[in-house]
């Protein structure tokens, strides 16, 4: 069993084919899927394709690189958490300096109220964080996200700022960046990554995994991430499947747990 921790199924490119993905889920056991949110106005559809599909959750949260969009409040984030049980996790937040540049206190100021809402609400956080690392660590520690811990989503930082983010009991989920040729420093983090802190993700429609690159991504391909990593670590695929599985169920801990994994 596969789960991908990580996806964005409310996007155009893959909502539109829903049917033949949850399919295409189910053939490459890949039971469930975080639909993560990205801007408040699209959430109600987000929520809505969810609904009715037993293996998909959700997120609440505005992403950093959206600037033209309406700003969350902590209060409006916990009572849309709150109000349903489908939401999971608070997010995705963080800071992005890669693609947007000073003055980004407006960003900053979102990621805190991220945090805050999570700890209100006591859900985990989804971060994102690109070339801003110090940053995104200080406002965690100011913050107390160690409170609600969370998610490193689409890692591609030092294993420095991993154990950072350990300390203050993230994961560590890695994408199909990893399957890449050129993603070396990435690939050597994964060999020495603990696998109890690992999750697994697509971030699909985007950063398709080998052999795929290049093509539409989409929530059945997480599986090429866990071999990938397995290759790394020199152990059994099935062995990455499990612990990633269980990592995600004992982070998003709304989510009913599947009775095959009862007894871990």
């Amino acid at each position: 069993m596969y789960v991908d921790s990580h996806c964005h199924l409310d996007f155009p490119a893959l909502s539109e084919n829903l049917d033949t993905i949850l399919a295409d889920m189910k053939r490459n056991q890949v039971s469930h899927a975080l639909v993560v949110s990205v801007n408040l106005p699209d959430w109600p559809r987000l929520i809505e394709m969810v609904a009715p599909h037993p293996q998909l959750f959700a997120s609440v949260g505005v992403h950093p690189d959206y600037e033209d969009t309406p700003e969350p409040t902590v209060d409006d984030l916990v009572e849309r958490a709150g109000a349903n049980s489908k939401v999971v996790a608070i997010g995705e937040t963080g800071l992005d300096y890669f693609r947007l540049s000073e003055p980004l206190d407006w960003q900053r100021e979102r990621f805190r109220t991220h945090i805050r809402a999570a700890r209100t609400s006591k859900l985990p956080l989804i971060i994102h964080t690109r070339a801003s690392r110090e940053d995104t660590l200080r406002i965690m520690r100011e913050e107390g996200a160690a409170e609600c811990g969370g998610v490193m989503h689409c890692f591609t930082e030092s294993l420095e700022m991993a154990r950072a983010a350990i300390d203050m009991n993230f994961y560590i989920s890695l994408s199909g960046i990893v399957t890449f040729k050129k993603a070396q420093e990435l690939q050597d983090l994964a060999k020495v990554l603990p696998l109890d802190r690992l999750l697994i993700e697509t971030d699909s429609p985007y950063l398709a995994p080998v052999p795929h690159r290049g093509k539409t991504n989409d929530p059945s391909k997480v599986i090429h991430v866990a071999e990938k990593i397995a290759e790394l670590k020199g152990i059994p695929v099935a062995q990455v499947a499990q612990q990633s599985t269980e990592n995600f169920f004992r982070l998003f801990g709304k989510i009913p747990r599947p009775a095959e994994l009862t007894h871990v």
